[in-house]
This record gives C-alpha cells, sequence and structure tokens, in this order.
C-alpha cells in the first residue's frame, strides 16, 4: 500500500493536476508522509515544495479517502490517497519535479491515474467537477 495525501483545488468545475517531469500521466498535488507528518503537514510541506503556494492548515477539510491500483506499479500493489480542500496564498507555479500545472474537467480521465478517476467520479457526482 502506498499512503499519499492530495490536495483538491477547484475553479470554475475543473480540479487542479499536475505532471511531473519525465511523466505522460497527471496526479492530483501532494505525495508522501515524512516521518511523523500528519495529513496536513505532509500537504502543507508538499504543495509548498511542488506549486510554491502556501496552504492554510486551518482551512484544511478533508474531502474523501480512495484506493485504486497504483500507477505504473505491480499488480496488487495499491495506493490510498486521502484528499483534502485548503485554502492556498501565493501563485501556483510548477517546481522541484513538477513539470506542468494543468486544470483538467471530467472528460480528461484517459490521462490521469487510476485513483484519480475515484476521485473525479465522486467531484462529479457532487456536482463540483464538470465535464
Amino acid at each position: 500500500m502506498i499512503d499519499k495525501v492530495a490536495w483538491i483545488e477547484l475553479a470554475d468545475g475543473r480540479v487542479l493536476s499536475t505532471r511531473s517531469k519525465g511523466k505522460d500521466t497527471y496526479y492530483l498535488p501532494g505525495g508522501k508522509r515524512e516521518p511523523g507528518e500528519s495529513d496536513v503537514e505532509t500537504l502543507v510541506r508538499e504543495i509548498s515544495e511542488e506549486l510554491s503556494a502556501q496552504l492554510d492548515p486551518a482551512t484544511a477539510v478533508h474531502l474523501g479517502t480512495f484506493e485504486a491500483q497504483a500507477h505504473g506499479q505491480p499488480p496488487g500493489v495499491t495506493v490510498r490517497m486521502t484528499c483534502y480542500t485548503a485554502q492556498y496564498s501565493g501563485t501556483l507555479a510548477a517546481a522541484s519535479e513538477i513539470a506542468e500545472i494543468v486544470w483538467l474537467s471530467a472528460t480528461d480521465t484517459a490521462r490521469i491515474a487510476p485513483v484519480d478517476h475515484l476521485i473525479f467520479a465522486h467531484l462529479q457526482a457532487a456536482g463540483l467537477l464538470h465535464p
């Protein structure tokens, strides 16, 4: 099991997504915990590193936890993605291993990881993600 935390940022019916250097699949921004970190501490650190923005931990709200086959891993290796919304300050900009920032809609599922399919379906069912 790969345990990750992701930030869900929505605007105009689209969700913020990122593509790492050398990859062709888009992932929700976030990452793995460092030892001793909480979900929110992980998210604040990862978003600062990846997107040069500062999340406000006081505004973090758990959106859901989703599990699926881990993209690019052998069959049976799963990823658990714990998702939060949170307000941010600063300007979103690709940093660290991030090559590109995009806003995706429900019709962009061919470009995303399997666990993100579940998250996109959840967001669309809630009326937050547009086709």
